[in-house]
């Protein structure tokens, strides 16, 4: 199945936090999107890998995403290496994405920046033709996405763009609650993490309004990148 783009996560909700909402728009605007996980965030303060496996299923059907696969990486200790580049490269050519999202390039969490290193670097690796691959037995054609976007996570990035999500954040709260294991909730007995205050779940929307208030717009998410934007016409600028 051919994907016009694939979002990858270091652990199970960094996608639906980072950009569920560009998600939900381009689903409804007719293209087809995948997400990869590449762990099961079994270290997480509170539910299990378990629980993870199921809240990420739900969501996934909340974003009306065509696929969701997680590769199984260990939480926390997986590193930017060959062998962990190869699992990601099988990812783009099996999928080949015209455009691919990853994790912030720098947060608080060290597993995002390592996510997000080791997918850029697999998505330039994907495009060379002698890294031979095989998925399921049968030989993988090389493919590199045309473009990597990078979504914001815990820290405050400066983004070089934002896309307006205007209309489609309710969709995205509802995808975030689908890990209900993992947020703000009055009545858990566990133990408590940054994520899971009730000042990090009402700030979603505080940024996604902030963000939207700097380029007139109700609502946005935003994304750095790797290379120089490029417009046809000044008036493709909002």
């Amino acid at each position: 199945m051919k994907l016009d783009i694939l979002a990858f996560g270091a652990h199970p909700d960094d996608v639906e936090l980072g950009c569920a909402g560009t998600i939900l728009k381009e689903v409804s605007l007719g293209k087809k999107v995948g997400i990869v996980d590449l762990t099961r965030g079994e270290l997480g303060t509170r539910g299990s890998a378990e629980i993870r496996d199921q809240e990420a299923s739900a969501a996934a059907k909340i974003l009306g995403v065509s696929v969701r696969e997680n590769l199984n990486m260990r939480d926390g200790f997986f590193v930017n290496d060959e062998a962990h580049q190869i699992e990601i490269i099988k990812m783009i050519r099996k999928y080949q994405p015209e455009i691919v999202l990853c994790n912030a390039v720098e947060d608080r969490h060290i597993d995002h920046g390592k996510g997000s290193k080791l997918v850029s670097d697999a998505c330039f690796l994907s495009g060379l033709m002698k890294i031979e691959t095989e998925l399921d037995g049968e030989p993988q054609t090389a493919w590199r996405p045309k473009l990597v976007y990078h979504y914001i996570q815990w820290k405050n990035l400066e983004p070089d763009f934002v896309v307006d999500i205007t209309g489609f954040t309710d969709k995205k709260i509802e995808a975030i609650l689908a890990y209900r294991s993992q947020f703000y909730d009055p009545n858990s007995t566990e133990p408590e993490s940054p994520i899971t205050s009730k000042n990090f779940f009402e700030s979603l929307n505080y940024r996604s309004r902030d963000l939207g208030r700097l380029v007139g717009l109700e609502f946005a998410e935003g994304f750095t990148v790797e290379r120089c934007l490029a417009v046809s016409s000044l008036a493709d600028l909002l």
